[in-house]
């Protein structure tokens, strides 16, 4: 039996975020999990008895300074060779915003209007009954609640430590946004490691450059 086509959407911010908590959690070596992001999608869909069409990935260079130091340039070049062989993954579609440098803080912005106007043409597309959503932001909660107006069933993956004032307090507003809500869990990225025959590959997430970008609230 042919399962069910989907869309998948990844928060890169909010993945690295869940990431580097797992691997604090297990006290890896690595400061974040090793897997590959478009298993990590094809994994997500399964467990919804899904198969993955397509995959949104919105993510944000490193901030470069004018001129950039060497450990900021060795980090683009990094960034630069994982964003290339992201975009070698058939039906996988690489978003980038900027990163900004505010009072010694670092922010990601456009990530945001992008995912948005991804969901919007997702709306307006008649073929696509289910997404998947990884992402905790409100900002999504008016054109997640449009998609199912338009009859597109809406599934959230998301993450809770279940602590106060955790980075991972989710709001309501955004559960409720949604048909489905699946906390993920640690198993879900040990189903999306690589393999050994190409774990030296560069679409690892354990590969990216993470950016000491501040979440939103």
């Amino acid at each position: 039996m042919m399962l069910e086509e989907t869309t998948v959407f990844i928060d890169g911010q909010y993945l690295s975020l869940i990431s580097k908590h797992f691997a604090k959690k297990l006290k890896l070596k690595t400061k974040y999990l090793g897997f590959g992001i478009n298993q990590l999608a094809i994994t997500l869909a399964k467990t919804q008895g899904l198969w993955v069409k397509k995959v949104f990935y919105y993510t944000a260079p490193p901030f470069q300074s004018n001129p950039p130091t060497e450990e900021q340039a060795n980090r683009r070049a990094s960034y630069d060779k994982f964003v290339k062989s992201l975009k070698k993954i058939p039906n996988f579609t690489v978003r980038e915003g900027r990163c900004q440098k505010v009072d010694g803080d670092y922010h990601q912005k456009g990530v945001d209007t992008l995912f948005t106007m991804d969901l919007v043409d997702t709306c307006r597309n008649r073929n696509i009954k289910k997404i998947i959503v990884l992402a905790c932001d409100t900002d999504f909660v008016p054109i997640l609640n449009e998609l199912r107006k338009n009859s597109i069933e809406v599934i959230l993956f998301y993450f809770n430590d279940f602590k106060r004032k955790s980075n991972f307090s989710m709001s309501n507003h955004i559960l409720t946004a949604c048909d489905r809500r699946v906390l993920i869990e640690y198993e879900h990225f040990e189903k999306s490691k690589r393999n050994k025959r190409d774990s030296s590959e560069s679409d690892s997430f354990s590969n990216q450059p993470h950016p000491p970008i501040i979440p939103k609230p």
